[in-house]
């Protein structure tokens, strides 16, 4: 039951220096000493979570199903799920060092009668 009473909430301003104006504003109800940079954490985590939906849909196609099942939209998004993690991981691991290892695709193209 509610009795009228808003919580206490915490303004975090976003004003970088030398602009006119603030560029961004959000309220919290993260306790009042919460350090600044717990603050700042959640509310500029929603930009790397926007952007990842929106690759997600647009690079790897979760907006493209049209079937009619659960199963078949739980597959869908399985699939593009495990793609978005294969492609992280591929562009999180170390690259080899070329000058070291030899290539193994011949630099002339093989014909084949």
């Amino acid at each position: 039951m509610w009795d009228g009473v808003l919580p206490d909430v915490t303004l975090l301003v976003e004003w970088p220096e030398g602009a006119e104006a603030p560029t961004d504003y959000w309220l919290s109800n993260l306790p009042a000493d919460t350090p600044h940079a717990e603050l700042v954490r959640p509310a500029k985590i929603r930009w790397r979570i926007e952007h990842d939906y929106r690759e997600l849909k647009h690079g790897l196609g979760l907006d493209h199903f049209e079937g009619r099942s659960w199963a078949g939209w739980h597959h869908h998004v399985t699939l593009v799920t495990a793609a978005r993690a294969f492609l992280t991981e591929q562009r999180l691991a170390p690259k080899a060092d070329t000058a070291d290892s030899p290539s193994t695709r011949s630099s002339t193209p093989s014909r084949t009668c």
